[in-house]
């Protein structure tokens, strides 16, 4: 058996406790996000679709929560484009961009100027089970249903049951690393 499976079921019950009655003190922004930029993250595409309207945002915020029930969480500034649509939605889809997809990660990042659903005029997209845009040459996709939302500072954590994955072509993902995409 792996420490994967040694795993105690439902020990948390799915709440969040508070640890302590204290305040908590925290560094200031700017050393904080320089530490930050030294943690390296795969780059994602966050879509959604749906009655809201079709959007995505790069983020590189998002990671598995458990395999029981399958669910992973990503998280979204609240003033984001993205953020209200994908509320209104219900449902996202993280796509993990390859390495040689910077070009993807910089339009979804809104550093090209298109905006809206004119992102995806480039690439090959898709959908699964949700309807959530698919980018066809994505590593991986995981196409979830937002089963909770969280909010934590400016952001809001959404929790997705996955619905669908769609494995892509194998080879490297893009890193994000000290301010710069780099292969992993």
């Amino acid at each position: 058996m792996s420490w994967i499976d040694q795993r105690p079921d439902d020990a948390m019950d799915g709440a969040f406790t508070a640890v302590g009655p204290d305040s908590v003190r925290t560094i200031e922004a700017a050393p904080f996000r320089e530490a930050m930029s030294r943690l390296g993250a795969a780059v994602h595409v966050i879509t959604t679709a749906g009655s809201g309207g079709k959007a995505g945002a790069t983020a590189t915020a998002a990671c598995s929560v458990t395999d029981a029930p399958p669910m992973l969480l990503m998280c979204l500034n609240r003033r984001s484009q993205t953020y209200p649509i994908v509320m209104e939605n219900g449902v996202f889809c993280v796509n993990t961009l390859g390495a040689g997809e910077a070009e993807i990660a910089d339009l979804f990042a809104g550093r090209t100027g298109v905006s809206g659903s004119d992102r995806f005029n480039v690439g090959e997209w898709t959908t699964l089970v949700t309807g959530s845009p698919v980018l066809a040459t994505a590593v991986v996709a995981f196409d979830c249903r937002i089963v909770e939302v969280r909010s934590v500072g400016s952001h809001n954590v959404f929790f997705g049951a996955v619905e669908a994955v769609r494995l892509g072509p194998q080879g490297p993902a893009l890193c994000y690393h000290e301010r710069a995409y780099k292969p992993l």
